[in-house]
């Protein structure tokens, strides 16, 4: 059996599409401006990337490598039986099909898990191009959003995966727009996008959800986690920028769809905003509540 049988060129061509659109994207980019927060965050992160897709590679080519040797033994062995009586031949074939089935479903499962990694890693480098961010904040648009989420989804239904999400509302804002015109507003959100991006670990996702509403996507990261981490973020936004935000955070569970995710998420931020402000509620699956600090054990 021929390497290129092995069905690859899908996902392959799938992170190779992705990663021409990166460079194109950031290519129309100013190359001139002095190096940034965010440039350094954004190269810390395309180094992540291009790490988990060489070791993505490795291991396809070791699994591949290893089973092409046990295919070319099981092709002599299958060969040899030509020279043996029917009967006995037959009974040969069940054991030598049945000793190289194994390995072949192993690979054919580890093939399945490359291709969600493999898409997973390209919807994080779809993320740097330009389709897929904001033009005021420079963080993921609702277009990268939704292909970080189903990137995420993906990972749950098959693998069991967790992940959390924050969803994040500035206090007041219609009156900071009032007050203080759009271009102060727009100055702000610029600022609470930069503060979260640059405290979002790398494998987190960014994005602006609506005028005023930004969302953090956290890879295997449990309610806790993402309830300790919208908390601190509650209060460097207070200590350090001339606003305050609201909070709402839920993990995705069995059976969750993006839209259900998000509700749940925004149901929290309801109760959080109606809770008076600049504080942070979680869903856990049944209802709101103030601040998870407290492990689920889920």
């Amino acid at each position: 059996m021929e390497l290129g049988t092995l069905y690859l060129p899908v996902p392959v061509a799938l992170a190779a599409v992705a990663a021409l659109g990166y460079l194109v994207g950031r290519g129309r980019r100013e190359a001139d401006e002095e190096p940034s927060a965010r440039s350094r965050r954004e190269l810390r992160r395309a180094q992540h990337v291009a790490g988990e897709l060489e070791k993505i590679a490795a291991k396809l080519r070791e699994s591949l490598s290893a089973h092409n040797s046990r295919l070319l033994e099981f092709r002599q062995r299958v060969d040899r039986l030509s020279a043996v009586e029917a009967e006995a031949a037959f009974a040969r074939l069940c054991d030598e099909a049945e000793e190289i089935l194994k390995p072949t479903m192993r690979l054919a499962a580890e093939l399945s898990a490359a291709q969600d990694e493999l898409r997973q890693q390209s919807s994080n480098l779809m993320s740097f191009t330009e389709t897929r961010t904001d033009p005021l904040t420079g963080v993921q648009n609702r277009r990268g959003l939704d292909d970080a989420l189903s990137a995420q989804m993906a990972l749950l239904h098959r693998y069991e995966v967790r992940f959390s999400l924050v969803l994040f509302d500035i206090d007041h804002f219609k009156q900071i727009n009032d007050q203080r015109g759009h271009l102060r507003g727009d100055e702000l959100l610029r600022n609470l996008a930069a503060k979260l991006d640059e405290s979002a670990r790398e494998t987190d996702y960014v994005a602006r959800y609506g005028g005023e509403e930004f969302v953090v996507v956290m890879p295997q990261t449990d309610l806790f986690g993402a309830c300790i981490f919208a908390e601190r973020m509650r209060k460097a936004v207070a200590q350090q920028l001339p606003l305050t935000v609201s909070g709402g955070v839920a993990e995705a569970l069995d059976g969750d769809s993006a839209e259900s995710l998000l509700a749940r998420a925004d149901e929290a931020l309801y109760a959080a905003k109606a809770g008076g402000r600049n504080c942070v509620f979680c869903h856990d699956g049944r209802g709101v509540q103030p601040l998870c600090l407290e492990p689920s054990g889920t």
